[in-house]
């Protein structure tokens, strides 16, 4: 999430919508996870979520080294395919990564969420996901 700590503690709660996909990962999770504060806990301090460098090593022991992926390269992927590949508008996409507004008129006066909007991004951004991991669809070209 995109805001100081001082953001974190003391703004608005940022909501996330979830996939249906993702709900059931979570529900899948549970009994292994527990009913904790924090779903991925970090090792040594169980209060705390699960830091990016436990992700980061997590990713050079399935073979990804620094150069190639990092893990908060998943949100800047996400970001460019939601608007490249699936036509999410930015602001959705910004809202969801709880991106604020640039200009401090537009954060003066800009209350939008865009729930709805964020709900159906993350559906689709889901099913995308599975049929990626299912194979791409083949589009066959008609001969000339």
């Amino acid at each position: 999430m995109k805001r100081r700590k001082h953001g974190k503690e003391n703004g608005a709660d940022h909501l996330v919508p979830l996939s249906r996909q993702a709900v059931e990962i979570l529900r899948e999770l549970q009994p292994l996870t527990g009913r904790g504060a924090h779903v991925f806990p970090g090792v040594r301090h169980r209060d705390q979520p699960m830091s990016d460098n436990t992700l980061n090593a997590a990713l050079d022991a399935l073979g990804f080294d620094g150069k190639e992926h990092r893990a908060h390269g998943f949100r800047s992927s996400a970001r460019t395919m939601l608007h490249e590949r699936l036509n999410v508008a930015p602001e959705v996409i910004e809202a969801q990564l709880a991106h604020s507004v640039p200009d401090a008129l537009g954060r003066a006066y800009n209350r939008t969420e865009f729930m709805d909007q964020r709900r159906q991004m993350m559906q689709t951004w889901a099913d995308y996901l599975d049929k990626l991991r299912h194979g791409a669809q083949v589009i066959p070209f008609k001969a000339a």
